[in-house]
């Protein structure tokens, strides 16, 4: 068996997955191979991809594929669902210290259109709603919530709002009126304190206000206590803290596997894996103790692959931070073709990464993860996290991937690239729509570039 780690195609998958097999291969209840969710779920865009051959990639991408499933078993095992969208990793973390409660993110709906290559439909749906592509490829949420095809609709649904995304307020506001009913909760526009006020330390180096963190806590109790209502039991401190003792046991896993993954030389793991791991942090793709066993045996991989000093791609390559998530997956793929690899990032969930803080009351420790949230706060703040990220991580250039129609793309990605100028490094602000087909050799032409002015750069010294 050749176990030399590469990149394959999913034609590719299925003969690996079959020796694999012959192998001894023991696989969970939702393994098998990837190209059942074509057959099955109708994942066209699967087809276009290239996936890392390792069986820690095959149990990651069924894993993500199969998240639908596992919420319907939860339902049918008396579970209640529970609909947490934009705080991406806050609110779910809370759900998650319930037994009887499977938390999950609507949210997740916007790569719907990117996987099934727009066959859903869901873009139409959110048209007639008055939601075009003038605004962010998450409005599919709307025709999910409306068709009931891609997700079992909640049995509690919440929303942080406030300093959120103006799209997602929108959008989320709309599904309101439609009949849906929402928890709302409220997160403040994060302000530094002044010099003459305490000041509190949040997650990712950041400081903030002490009334700011009170208030977003009270609004936490109120969605802990209708969290209480609905599994019929109150959450005690102890069980609290024990719930954000698992979330970062999660938190703690990635973020060594994002250590090695992107400081290792040669790169061990593909970017597509990587940005699907990063994924996990905000719900566990609704089974928390089944992300920890799957994100544990990629790490194992990438030691493995780290230790022979191995990988899918040769050394070398154009060492890329990536900013914002891409709304076609293809996008990443298309990197490594042009001789590029990733060497950090930051999705919009940096809060999510992060550890949440157990030295202090847990529900305190909530407020301060949620208002370290890189959304709710300034741009210069957030593009300060980047520059010290990108700096500390050897990064030779950035690209910002700006969210086609999302109204903080417009000018955050101008005060993301201006400081990430200052550092002396190379930006490429691109627009990557959910099937990028139309704009691929475009997208093309503009990473290679990238790519080579990073190796000029180097021979130049």
């Amino acid at each position: 068996m050749d176990n030399r780690p590469r990149q394959i195609t999913l034609d590719e998958w299925d003969a690996r997955h079959a020796e694999l097999v012959r192998g001894g291969l023991v696989e969970p209840a939702y393994g098998g191979p990837i190209s059942r969710h074509v057959i099955e779920g109708g994942d066209l865009r699967l087809t276009r991809l290239r996936f890392d051959n390792s069986p820690a990639a095959l149990r990651l991408w069924n894993f993500l594929l199969t998240e639908e499933d596992r919420l319907r078993q939860a339902r049918a095992e008396g579970k209640k669902l529970v609909g947490v969208m934009k705080d991406l990793g806050t609110s779910a973390a809370l759900a998650w210290c319930f037994d009887n409660l499977a938390a999950f993110y609507p949210d997740g709906a916007w790569w719907i259109p990117c996987v099934m290559e727009l066959s859903d439909g869901l873009f139409h749906i959110a048209d007639s709603l008055g939601f075009d592509e003038s605004f962010c490829p998450v409005r599919a949420m709307l025709g999910a919530f409306v068709t009931g095809a891609h997700f079992p609709l909640p049995d509690l649904l919440v929303c942080s709002a406030g300093a959120v995304c103006d799209d997602f307020s929108a959008i989320a506001q709309r599904l309101a009126s439609l009949g849906q009913p929402i928890l709302w909760w409220e997160v403040p526009h994060r302000t530094a304190p002044d010099a003459d006020e305490e000041a509190i330390e949040l997650p990712g180096g950041l400081r903030g206000r002490s009334e700011q963190v009170a208030a977003v806590r009270a609004e936490l109790e109120r969605v802990r206590s209708a969290l209480e209502n609905l599994a019929g039991r109150p959450l005690t401190d102890d069980d609290l803290a024990r719930g954000i003792a698992e979330t970062n046991k999660v938190r703690r896993l990635l973020a060594e596997l994002r250590r090695l993954a992107y400081s290792a030389e040669p790169c061990p793991m593909p970017a597509l894996e990587m940005l699907i791991a990063e994924m996990l942090a905000i719900h566990f793709c609704s089974d928390r103790d089944e992300s920890q066993v799957v994100l544990g045996e990629l790490l194992t991989e990438v030691r493995r692959r780290v230790d022979a000093g191995t990988g899918p791609f040769p050394a070398g390559l154009a060492r890329v931070f990536w900013v914002n998530p891409v709304a076609d997956l293809r996008a990443m793929n298309l990197l490594e073709e042009c001789g590029g690899r990733i060497c950090g990032t930051e999705y919009l969930f940096a809060h999510a990464l992060d550890e949440i803080p157990q030295d202090v009351e847990p529900m305190e420790a909530l407020a301060r993860s949620a208002l370290a949230d890189p959304m709710v706060g300034s741009a210069r703040e957030r593009a300060a996290r980047i520059c010290r990220d990108a700096a500390e991580l050897g990064s030779e250039a950035v690209v910002i991937s700006r969210i086609p129609g999302a109204s903080h793309c417009a000018l955050e990605g101008a005060v993301i690239a201006q400081a990430v100028r200052r550092l002396g490094l190379p930006v490429l602000e691109i627009e990557v729509p959910p099937v990028s087909e139309s704009v691929r050799t475009s997208l093309q032409t503009r990473l290679q570039a990238l790519v080579e002015t990073v190796l000029a750069r180097r021979r130049t010294g």
